[in-house]
């Protein structure tokens, strides 16, 4: 299943990720935001969206791990994950709300929501209009 994850990039971006190679993705704390984080499996393809000013998806990664507890609070879960190649194209917040296949997508639904499942047409979408291929 495909997924989008969102950082802060001050305190984490996607170029982070790249420089890592592999990185924790942690600080997940709101309940339907962990549920979707538990859900993840190894393999599963993510994209990687810049929150705050930036507002738009940069990157495509992939979960390195399954979901475990966070080692600092395990109440909480975190998976691994590495960098697979960033967007050619950067897409907007504006360019994904605009777009009929995210009409319903918890992205644009719930805001604050920081791991997000996308549906087989979303993923294909977001590619696209990122002029990406994988």
């Amino acid at each position: 299943m495909p997924w989008l994850f969102k950082t802060e990039p001050s305190e984490f971006s996607w170029a982070d990720l790249a420089k890592a190679k592999k990185a924790t993705w942690d600080g997940v704390a709101n309940p339907v935001a962990l549920k979707h984080l538990r859900a993840t499996a190894r393999g599963d393809l993510v994209i990687i969206y810049h929150t705050g000013d930036e507002r738009r998806a940069v990157g495509v990664a992939e979960v390195a791990s399954a979901p475990y507890p966070d080692p600092s609070d395990p109440k909480l879960t975190v998976v691994d994950l590495k960098p697979r190649a960033p967007l050619v194209q950067p897409v907007g917040l504006d360019a994904i709300k605009a777009h009929p296949a995210f009409a319903d997508s918890p992205l644009v639904k719930i805001g604050r929501l920081s791991v997000v499942p996308l549906t087989a047409p979303q993923w294909k979408t977001l590619l696209n209009l990122a002029r990406t291929k994988l």
